[in-house]
Formats: structure tokens, sequence, C-alpha cells
């Protein structure tokens, strides 16, 4: 199921491929596609930065997000489930309603409701979409992935024995001792899945970049999916697609390790 198309991605990146050029058929072209691609195609590195900015920022938000929100719901207080079902609602929309619900009813110059809060208080309101792309893009998939990352560190909040953080109070620690030296080093792990879990999925954003921006202005809000999509769906061109979406895989690879060995080194600063 995965690694098939995999494997026949791999294979069109070593080909040229034009679905509006049949006649020439498929030939192998060995590298030229990835040398195209990354010496000569000035706007693939502008996507992998946008990418990259999109992924990380993304990353950061919903993770320290999602810790906030754990950190609330392991309290007891009146109506915690249904806060709690609330909280992951976000999570269970489609991404392109979601790009639909925060482009029409929030983000809209003239009727959106953000504007409108602006303009009663005597502010102007701005084009979002226009004026703030990236951040605006950050908006809508942090609002729909903070409930994922929330759902993970609940789980390692409520997996904590209460004997641990009893014994840690019991030696004079307070809240945020307790936070620093028992709370963040149980977490290590669940942050790990977060981190790998949300690396490959968040580098996947497309349908909100497709409904909301169209990977505009310009091309300020394109991503590696997009450009893919756009690269092999308008432009027709297979092969560079193909080595695009490889290049891609390999890039989240790394971009995981990364985020693992800056992890772990945190928790082992916050480790007594």
């Amino acid at each position: 199921m995965t690694q098939v198309p995999f494997l026949l991605t791999l294979y069109y990146s070593f080909h040229s491929w034009n679905l509006m050029q049949p006649l020439l058929g498929i030939r192998f072209v060995g590298l030229a596609n990835y040398a195209q691609i990354v010496l000569h195609d000035p706007i693939f590195r502008t996507v992998v930065v946008n990418t990259v900015v999109l992924t990380g920022s993304l990353l950061v938000l919903t993770i320290l997000l999602g810790l906030v929100l754990a950190l609330l719901l392991t309290r007891s207080f009146p109506g915690r489930a249904v806060v709690r079902t609330l909280l992951i609602t976000p999570f269970l929309i489609m991404p392109t309603v979601s790009a639909v619900m925060w482009k029409n009813m929030l983000m809209n110059p003239v009727y959106g409701l953000l504007d409108y809060v602006l303009r009663s208080a005597g502010l102007p309101g701005p084009d979002w979409l226009a004026t703030y792309p990236m951040p605006s893009v950050i908006a809508i998939v942090a609002w729909e992935w903070t409930p994922f990352m929330m759902l993970i560190l609940l789980a390692g909040l409520q997996s904590i024995p209460l004997e641990l953080l009893d014994a840690a109070r019991a030696d004079g620690a307070g809240p945020l001792g307790v936070f620093r030296f028992v709370t963040l080093p149980h977490l290590g792990v669940y942050f790990q899945i977060a981190i790998l879990l949300g690396t490959i999925y968040l580098v996947q954003v497309f349908g909100e970049i497709f409904v909301a921006t169209s990977g505009g202005p310009g091309i300020a809000t394109t991503n590696l999916p997009y450009y893919i999509y756009l690269t092999g769906f308008q432009y027709w061109t297979i092969g560079s697609a193909s080595a695009m979406g490889v290049i891609t895989v390999v890039l989240t690879m790394f971009a995981a390790m990364g985020f693992f060995r800056i992890l772990a080194g945190a928790i082992t600063r916050v480790t007594p």
C-alpha cells in the first residue's frame, strides 16, 4: 500500500515523461530531473523554504498549545468531558471545510468576523490572506492540528504515576519544579511521537493552501506538496513531480531526525 507507490515514484523520477507530449514516451534521463530541480529551479528553493517555515512553525505552535490545553484538561473541573470533546472537534473537520470556513467567515476583508471586530474597535481590518498569507495559513492549520498534539500529550500526562508527583512535592518541589523535573522528562517519548507524526503529516499540508490561497500571492504560501501538484497535474511533467516527491520524503526524514536530536538535548538539560 505504501512502498509500491513510492518505488514507482522513484522509478519515474529517473525518467522524462510529459503527459502533454505522449509521442515522446517515457525516456530514461538518470539524475537529470534532480539536477534540474535542485540546481536550476529557483522556485523550488523558495518552495523548500516555505515548507520549512510552515512545518517548523506549526510544530512549535501546535505542540506548545497542545501542552497548555493538556495541562488544563488534567485538572478536575465541572464539564471537563464536554470541554475535551469541544477541543477535539477541529481535528475532525475536513481540511477543505476548515479552509473555507476561515477564508469566508473569519478572514474575509468585507464580512469576516476578524475584520468586523477590528473595525468595531476603530482599527483597520486587513485582507488577511493577501497581506499576511503565511501567518494566515499557519493559523488555519494550527487550529486543526492542536487537538491532535493535545491528545498525545494528555495521554502522557495521565500516565505519570501519582506516587512520583507526591514524592516530588514531599521533597519540596513547587509546581514549576514538578513540571520541570518530573513532567517534562516523562513526556519526552510523547514529544517524540508528536514530532514524528507532526512532521509527517504537517509537511503534507495541501487542502488548506489549495482552498485558501492557491499557493499565493505569487508563491508566498506554495509548499512542496502543492508545488508537486502543480508540476504533475498543471504542467504534466510527471518525472519532475516524482523527483520532487522523493526529495520531499528525504527532507522529511532528515527533519524528523533533527527534531529528535534537539528534543533529546533539551530533555537532557532539564533532567536532574
